[in-house]
This record gives structure tokens, C-alpha cells and sequence, in this order.
């Protein structure tokens, strides 16, 4: 989310759907000038990244420490496989984590193919890949090629009804619950036997309604991407054997973060062949959502042939901050040894700032990164501020919009992503595409009109038996057979509706189409009944506003209610993008992994914040892993920052300084703020003299 707060709570309202679609269509006016300097790199590869894209005689493990250039290697690997060994795109896979990490390696490789000859090439996301598997081979499973797949909303919905409960942590356990069951490859009947406690029963019989469920849907979840192909190449040899002899070479990255099931995929698509594997055992910091750094530790005993080389040349910060990653990071237990270096220079020492509480810390914090920016003539996108839990960036937040000072916070949830906005898309994807099942079951649930999860299921039933959509399904005189009279009235005036529609939707205005499906589904009303009355007012406002934006451009660019649902999409591919508003950065730890900046201020390195309160000693050990990747976000400048009190409800409470900042070698360190080495350095009264001259100082510039 960009703007001055993210949305939602007492903060300013969201920047109109105006604003936002003009930035996602006019990205050169509204980003103009924001790009970074590109990072120092050679336009040849090193020694190591040379042996690492070369190398072809059997399994590698490349090891690729933060800034080492990891994603140039893959990209240059393929290339070389393409153009020295003679390989067919189509025949390499390239895996990643997230669809940003697969744009920017199919964009690097197209670039570097001239991209006709990219053509075929897998560049993808894992599960993107489970999703291709299946499509291709989903008559084995019993599955329609068109299967839906359901996103967390939607699995959401489908356990809060399994579970007949409102509150919200019991749903969150339950699907936590079956993600980890499905990702152990744990069936319902196995979770059942196997229960230890009744609460655990309850959750079995829920994961075994929830699969029936998602099976008379013909739907899958997001673990079943995975999860899935696995369960065929083992059921299904000779579907093993079409995609060994299609997918040649694997490049797997971020191998840290892989949990059992993808890596029981990777192994068996990978075979006895050769394969890369890219990753780096000190920033795996995903254990808590189920992956395993052993993943990466046992390939030694998978592949006793495995060559392992080592990326340690980091092309992105200082030599004084990779010094204090190296010693950090040194104090857990590792199974490969590696030490970052760089030649960019020394750099600045490290600051470690002792606040007084967490509102100084906001205060002081901005302060400085005001006046380093009006010093050296930066851009606000040059500054991170890193933390390890959300609700420490309410502070922040607070301050940076007393300044003025434009902010985004990672994860901010993008406008078309909101309920509401989902609900009224999902009829005009049905309209525009009656096959889109998962858009069907969303329009035909909210609001609710008599078709239920019995009608459902009996339809996903004939669906998937006839191999067509859910709404094709509700015009076949069986369904008529199978369901009461009044269920199928109901069914029959939701799928007539929306038949009426779409035969008007590229004649008739977008505008009075809008219009009249608004108010045939009720929906106003809907929110009232269904949330209280402040969220329902801002829900149906957010409705409003998208609803009146759809029809000032369909008049504008003269545009059928179809054409503006296809424009809905490339709103949402464009906001995507990797481009970002000249802003600060507002990000937790873990999702900054990845990122860089110039200058990065870490918050709230403390005692059970970070390390994170009762953590064990392995759980420890990630934490300080999580530091390392904090630090080594930093390119120039890093600020590492505490309080010595925090209010937790009505009393203020005593902090710690991380055992973290103890780990650090001191002679890169220099201290500052209300801390003990700090005191003979600058006393309270001259600290609070010069922070009100720096305030003086920054009143005087014009802030955009």
C-alpha cells in the first residue's frame, strides 16, 4: 500500500481508486526519476559466479550469501545452457517463491536471449508450476482442467461454515492446522487415527468435510498446488516420466525455504540428473510457515556427488556492515562456513540509538532520516525502517504523517484486493467468463440467496463428472432431477440473471449495467445486516468509489462493461510492479528479505521482540538470521535502534537491548541516544537542544 498510511483503524482514508489506477497507467509520470543508481557490478562474472553458471557434471549447491548476485547466476546460467549446451527453453525450469522474483528473472533471461529464443522457457513459482502439473495431467486426480483454485478468503469461508464458529483464531488453527497436515502429507483419515487430543479430532473431521468439500467444488487450495502433483508422480509413474523427460535441467532458488513438500517435488522432477540449487542456510527465516533449513543441509546426504560453491563477493554494502553481519551471524551453529566481503570501502560505523520510549524512538528516528535526506539530497525511497512485529510501525506511521513524510508499509492490501471490491469483481468475471468457477461460487454466496453448501456440492458433483463449469452445469436437466424445487428455482434465477446481463454487456452502457446489478443483488442492504454500521458504511463507500470510477472511464474511453473488466485486471497486473513510489519504506524483517536500500534503520531490537519473546534455542537462532538479513539490507548507513521502556497496556515496562547488538563487534560500533556508552558523549540537555534546532532547520524546507 503507498500513500501516508496504510488503510483501515483511525488512519487517513485510502488514496482514491482515481489516484490509484492513474499511478498503475502512468507509471513513467508518477515515478519519474525514482529509479537507484545500478549497483556496482562487473559486466563479467566472477571466478565463483563463473564455476556456478558452467557447471553441469552433476548436483550444485550454490550457496549464495545477501547482494552476492544469485539471481545474475541463474539468469546467466540459463543462458549458457541455451546457447553452449544446446538445451530448448522448454526443456529448463527456473524456480522461485514469489511472482516478483519470476517477472524480474523472465524479463533478465528474455533480455539476454533476445527473447523469440526465451520462447517455452518455465520461469515460475512453484506453485504456478504444481498449477501446470495438474492442468496437464488433472484426469489422473479426477479433476476437470478447469478446476478452481481457492484462495485463503476463500478457504476461510468454506471452514468458518465447517466449524459453525465466529471466532476468528479458532478458523486461523484449523487452516493452519490442515496446511501443516497437507504439507507432511497427512491424510484425513490418518490425521484422524493419530489425534492426540479431542481438539485435534475435531480438527480431523473438519479436514476430512473440508477435502469432500473442496472435491465436490472441483477446487484445490494453495497447498494442494504442491501437495497434488506430488500425491500423481507417485501414484502416476508415467506422469513422472512426461515431465522428467520435458523439464531437463531445474534451477531451484531461495533452496532454504522450501518445506518437505516442495522438496519432495523437486527432487522427484529432478531425478538422477544434474540441477541447481540456489540458496543460503543464514537467511532461512521461514520455519514458521513450515519451511526447513535441513532441506538444504541434506542435499549432502540426497547427493553425495553435490558440488557446493560458494558466492561470497556481496555488491551491495559496506565493508564495516558486512563485518557486523559476519560476527552476528557467527554465533549460530552452521553447517556450510561462508564470510561476506566487499570492495565498496569501509563505510560509517554502525549507530546503535538508545530512545527513551517508543514515541522518541519514532521521533528521533524520522528526525535523522530528515535531516540525512535535506544533507545529502536524498530520495525518501532510499530509507527503510525495519521491524520485527506489524505494531511497532504505528509509532512510525504516526510521526512520518506529523512530518509529511510519504510512506509505504509492506503488505499493505492493494484496493481491488478488499472484500468488497472482490465481491462485486466476482460478477462482473462471471459475466464476462460464465466458465470462471471460483467467481460463480463468490456471486452465488454474497449476498446469500438460497443456494447452499448441499445444492453446491451436488453441482460441483455433476460438474466435475461432466468435465464443464459449475454455471454450464446448472442448465442440465439432471441438476433439475437431482436438486428440491424451490433450491433449483433459486439456482435458476441467479444463473438467468447474470445470462441477462451478459447478453446486454457489450450494448448497453457499463454505467446502468453497474447500476441495475447493485441493486438486483441488494448488496447495500448486505453490508448493513452483515457488519456493523461504521464498516458497512466505509465497505459500501469503497463500492461506491469503484463502481463510480468504472463508469467515468467506460464513458471516457468508451468501453463495454467486459472491456473495463479485462481494464480491472491490468490494474492489478500493473500494481504488481516492482516500481515504487518515492517513499519511505515501512517493512517487518521478513519482508524486506530480498530488498535493498541505502540507508536502513532497524527498530526495536530488544529483548522478546527481537529475539521474539520464549523463543527456544533453535527458534534463537532464526531470529538472529532474521538480524543478518536486517543488516544486510543496508548498502551505506545503518541504524540499529532500542528503547529502554515500552508501555504494554497502562505501565510502562523495562526493556532490554538485544543480545544481538552484545554480539556485534564493538570497535564498528558507535553508540548514541540515552544509552550508557553514550552518556559521556552528548548529555540529555545538549541532545534535546540539538534535536530542537534540527527541527527549526527541517521547518524551513518544502516538504512534497
Amino acid at each position: 500500500m503507498s500513500g501516508y498510511a496504510r488503510h483501515g483503524g483511525h488512519s487517513p482514508p485510502h488514496p482514491t481508486v482515481r489516484a490509484l489506477v492513474s499511478c498503475a497507467l502512468s507509471k513513467n509520470t508518477c515515478l519519474s526519476g525514482s529509479s537507484k543508481p545500478p549497483r556496482q557490478m562487473s559486466n563479467k562474472p566472477n571466478a565463483a559466479q563463473r564455476e556456478a553458471i558452467t557447471y553441469l557434471d552433476g548436483p550444485l549447491l550454490v550457496l549464495a550469501g545477501a547482494g552476492s548476485g544469485k539471481t545474475r547466476v541463474i539468469t546467466l546460467k540459463i543462458a549458457h545452457l541455451v546457447e553452449q549446451c544446446g538445451y530448448a527453453p522448454r526443456n529448463i525450469a527456473a524456480i522461485t517463491f514469489t511472482n516478483k522474483a519470476a517477472n524480474e528473472m523472465r524479463e533478465r533471461v528474455g533480455s539476454l536471449l533476445h527473447g523469440k529464443d526465451a520462447r517455452g522457457l518455465v520461469v515460475s513459482t512453484f506453485h504456478s508450476l504444481g498449477m501446470n502439473i495438474l492442468r496437464t495431467e488433472a484426469k489422473l486426480l479426477g479433476y476437470k482442467p478447469q478446476f478452481s483454485i481457492f484462495d485463503s478468503g476463500d478457504t476461510w469461508k468454506i471452514l468458518g461454515e465447517l466449524t459453525n464458529s465466529g471466532d476468528k483464531q479458532e478458523i486461523r488453527d484449523v487452516q493452519t492446522q490442515i496446511s501443516n497436515w497437507k504439507s507432511a502429507f497427512v491424510a484425513p483419515e490418518q490425521a484422524a487415527q493419530y489425534a492426540e487430543n479431542e481438539e485435534i479430532k475435531v480438527h480431523a473431521r473438519i479436514y476430512a468435510r473440508y477435502q469432500e468439500t473442496l472435491r465436490a467444488y472441483q477446487a484445490v487450495d494453495f497447498d494442494d498446488l504442491i501437495h497434488l502433483p506430488v500425491t500423481l508422480f507417485k501414484e502416476h509413474p508415467e506422469a513422472l516420466l512426461r515431465w522428467q523427460n520435458r523439464l531437463h535441467h531445474l534451477l531451484i532458488d531461495e533452496y532454504q525455504d522450501t518445506n518437505d513438500c516442495q522438496y519432495r517435488l523437486t527432487k522427484l522432477l529432478a531425478g538422477s540428473r544434474s540441477f541447481t540449487a540456489v540458496g543460503d542456510d543464514d537467511q532461512a527465516i521461514y520455519a514458521w510457515r513450515g519451511a526447513s533449513i535441513e532441506n538444504l543441509h541434506n542435499l549432502r546426504n540426497d547427493y553425495p556427488n553435490l558440488r557446493v560453491i560458494k558466492l561470497e563477493q556481496n555488491y551491495r554494502s559496506s565493508q564495516r556492515i558486512l563485518k557486523v553481519a559476519n560476527h552476528l551471524i557467527n554465533h549460530n551453529t552452521r553447517v556450510f562456513e561462508k564470510r561476506l566481503w566487499s570492495d565498496h570501502g569501509i563505510g560509517d560505523q554502525i549507530r546503535i540509538y538508545a530512545a527513551r520510549d517508543d514515541e522518541h524512538e519514532a521521533e528521533s528516528v524520522v528526525m535523522k532520516l530528515m535531516a540525512h535526506r535535506f544533507e545529502h539530497r536524498t530520495r525518501y525511497s532510499d530509507y527503510a525502517i525495519l521491524y520485527r512485529s506489524n505494531h511497532l510501525s504505528r509509532a512510525f506511521e504516526e510521526q512520518l504523517r506529523t512530518q509529511r513524510v510519504p510512506y509505504t508499509v509492506s503488505g499493505g492490501m492493494s484496493f481491488f484486493e478488499r472484500a468488497e471490491i472482490k465481491d462485486i469483481t466476482s460478477y462482473l468475471r462471471l459475466i464476462a467468463n460464465p466458465d470462471d468457477d471460483p467467481a460463480f461460487i463468490r456471486a452465488i454466496t454474497t449476498p446469500k440467496r438460497g443456494v447452499g453448501n448441499t445444492t453446491l456440492e451436488k453441482l460441483g458433483s455433476h460438474a466435475g463428472a461432466r468435465h464443464i463449469s459449475l454455471f454450464e452445469a446448472a442448465f442440465e436437466i439432471e441438476m433439475e432431477r437431482q436438486l428440491p424445487p424451490r433450491q433449483h428455482e433459486d439456482l435458476m434465477t441467479f444463473c438467468n440473471f447474470i445470462n441477462r446481463i451478459q447478453e446486454r454487456a457489450d450494448k448497453y452502457p457499463c454505467g446502468e449495467l453497474l447500476d441495475e446489478l447493485l441493486r438486483a443483488i441488494n448488496y447495500e442492504t448486505w453490508l448493513y445486516d452483515s457488519h456493523e454500521p461504521h464498516q458497512a458504511q466505509d465497505k459500501w463507500e469503497n463500492v461506491q468509489e469503484f463502481t463510480g470510477w468504472l463508469k467515468r472511464k467506460a464513458e471516457a474511453d468508451e468501453k463495454s462493461l467486459i472491456d473495463m473488466v479485462q481494464t480491472i485486471a491490468l490494474i492489478n497486473m500493473l500494481e504488481s510492479k516492482d516500481q515504487e513510489p518515492d517513499a519511505v519504506s515501512l517493512s517487518t524483517l521478513h519482508a524486506a528479505k530480498g530488498l535493498e536500500f541505502p540507508h536502513v534503520f532497524i527498530i526495536g531490537a530488544e529483548e522478546e521482540i527481537l529475539p521474539f519473546r520464549d523463543s527456544d534455542e533453535k527458534q534463537i537462532e532464526e531470529e538472529r538470521r532474521l538480524m543478518y538479513v536486517g543488516i544486510t539490507r543496508a548498502e551505506r548507513s545503518l541504524q540499529i535502534s532500542y528503547c529502554n521502556r515500552r508501555k504494554r497496556g497502562k505501565d510502562w515496562m523495562a526493556c532490554e537491548p538485544s543480545r544481538f547488538i552484545d554480539e556485534m563487534p564493538e570497535g564498528e560500533l558507535v553508540y548514541a541516544g540515552e544509552h550508557k556508552e553514550a552518556a559521556q558523549t552528548v548529555s540529555k540537555d545538549e541532545g534535546m537542544d540539538k534535536l530542537a534546532r534540527l527541527k527549526v532547520m527541517l521547518s524551513t524546507q518544502i516538504v512534497h
